[in-house]
């Protein structure tokens, strides 16, 4: 998969995508990603990327000429999506559905975003990671890669890692997990974890997936047409592990 980005400091991105997983899947060829500085297609001698905005306001705006001139220039992978906060919300859904591409690319927006004209004619579609305002589009690109780059096969080692995660085909979030020692300072994992009887695991962690969902993320529950007569049958038969916190 071929993956551009463009911003104003590709180290940010760079350095990020060259750890673990990613830095991996970059190694053996499995992602071909390029940072591209769009500082070095502006046409003044300092290098120039922002300007004032027309009409007043504060702050300062990304120039077009130089973003067109890099993209222009390098002809990346579409399709080309602005990060900024006015985009589709991204989530695990669409991070499958960009998997599937042979490509795709990123502008990175700064200061206080971009001149509409890149909105207009230059890019394809616009990304949001959240209602929540960032310094830059930067981190933004990093979630992005990684949550879609790592459903590439052979990126990760486990086949079913993305399918029983969290926002995995169930829709639900993961149940609670445990590794040794089975006893830590007096909290052990629970009896059915440890009984080998896969039929029965199989069950408790669908009900405490079940649980973990309906109190922290009960709209995933609804997204599902909510619960099934024998999902309701199985919350009453098995408790809910005990959280000793509430979601924020």
């Amino acid at each position: 998969m071929r993956i551009d980005v463009f911003t104003l400091f590709p180290s940010m991105v760079d350095t990020f995508c060259s750890e673990s997983l990613l830095g991996r899947a970059r190694t053996s060829g499995l992602i071909a990603l390029s940072c591209h500085d769009i500082r070095n297609w502006a046409t003044d001698a300092h290098h120039t990327v922002d300007d004032t905005i027309f009409g007043g306001g504060a702050g300062m705006l990304m120039m077009p000429e130089p973003i067109f001139n890099a993209v222009e220039a390098v002809q990346p992978a579409r399709p080309l999506f602005l990060l900024g906060p006015g985009g589709k919300k991204f989530d695990q859904r669409m991070a499958r559905d960009m998997s599937e591409l042979e490509g795709f690319s990123l502008l990175c927006g700064r200061y206080e975003g971009v001149d509409q004209r890149v909105r207009e004619h230059l890019v394809d579609g616009e990304i949001s990671i959240g209602d929540v305002v960032l310094g830059g589009g930067e981190v933004a690109a990093c979630l992005v890669i990684e949550a879609v780059t790592r459903l590439l096969p052979g990126v990760m080692g486990n086949l079913e890692s993305p399918i029983t995660e969290s926002f995995g085909v169930s829709g639900l979030l993961e149940e609670p997990a445990y590794t040794r020692p089975a006893d830590f300072r007096g909290w052990e994992v629970p009896e059915v974890l440890r009984s080998g009887d896969h039929a029965k695991i199989a069950q408790w962690r669908l009900a405490q997936a079940l649980h973990r969902t309906l109190a922290a993320r009960p709209d995933l529950i609804e997204a599902r047409g909510g619960l099934s007569e024998a999902e309701k049958a199985l919350l009453e038969k098995i408790p809910p592990v005990a959280y000793p916190y509430e979601s924020l």
